[in-house]
């Protein structure tokens, strides 16, 4: 199989999502520093480029954050090229290998919420190059993270209060808002 690699512009103007025509992992991870990608073989020679501050693997991509200084149109080709190798070479996301089945938890109130950002958040949040993950619900309150992308991005707050937060309260009224965990 030829791999092929383009790049889509994230709303995150640190990060661009490399696409490949291939699945890469069941669902998400998030190596936000060189000593995060340890167990990452594909993550831990994505860092050695000194212009990769973060790198996010869901399903078939790799969002790479890129450091202040560098702009994109010098280091994009080098990445493209950099992301189609270790894919034809089929490096490893992570060492272990798990179930990646989600298995949700909680009161049938908290297992609702965790599916419903599953199946309607998730796969939206996945499209801009960053994942979406349910950390708690108290007293009307959802607490997410989000990674990717979506980390830092100036455009998430807003993703967050107009878009996850009015879907929820929609689909589940005792939702009264919802706010991101800083990472």
């Amino acid at each position: 199989m030829t791999i092929n690699v383009y790049t889509e512009q994230t709303p995150n103007p640190a990060t661009m999502k490399f696409m490949v025509n291939k699945l890469l992992i069941n669902g998400s991870e998030d190596f936000a520093t060189k000593e995060s990608a340890e167990h990452s073989p594909f993550a831990k020679e994505l860092f050695k480029f000194n212009f990769v501050n973060g790198v996010f693997f869901a399903s078939n991509f790799v969002t790479i954050t890129k450091t202040e200084g560098v702009e994109w149109p010098d280091i994009e080709p080098i990445l493209k090229e950099f992301v189609k190798g270790a894919v034809e070479s089929e490096y490893k996301i992570k060492e272990e290998t798990s179930d990646e089945t989600p298995t949700f938890e909680g009161t049938d109130l908290e297992i609702k919420i965790q599916q419903i950002l599953h199946d309607y958040v998730r796969p939206a949040v996945e499209q801009d190059g960053g994942a979406i993950s349910y950390k708690s619900f108290d007293e009307g309150v959802v607490t997410v993270e989000l990674r990717g992308s979506c980390s830092g991005c100036p455009s998430s707050t807003i993703t967050l209060k107009s878009g996850i937060q009015n879907l929820l309260q929609r689909m589940v009224p005792e939702v009264k808002e919802v706010v991101s965990e800083a990472l």
